[in-house]
């Protein structure tokens, strides 16, 4: 069995705010809601997509830095190779 609609809405979501793209993110928030997604779980989804993109962030920047004398390191904090949200 395969994901409901409404869960390929809330995934699209985190998807679509983890790579900046706006009219995405509306697009599948409003179809989400359609498919009877509560608020609370496209905040819940942004979320997540906000969590993946600070961590991937972090992590591009630390991987960056012997390439730039000016790169940033991000938050200091030091992440083992794996998920970026771990």
């Amino acid at each position: 069995m395969g994901m409901s609609d409404k869960i390929k809405e809330l995934v699209a979501i985190g998807a679509s705010f983890t790579v900046n793209c706006q009219p995405c993110l509306q697009y599948h928030a409003e179809k989400a809601a359609e498919y009877g997604a509560a608020p609370e779980e496209i905040a819940s989804a942004i979320e997540i997509g906000r969590c993946v993109r600070k961590g991937a962030g972090a992590k591009m920047d630390k991987f960056s830095a012997p390439f730039s004398a000016t790169a940033e390191t991000g938050t200091g904090r030091t992440q083992e190779a794996g998920c970026c949200m771990r």
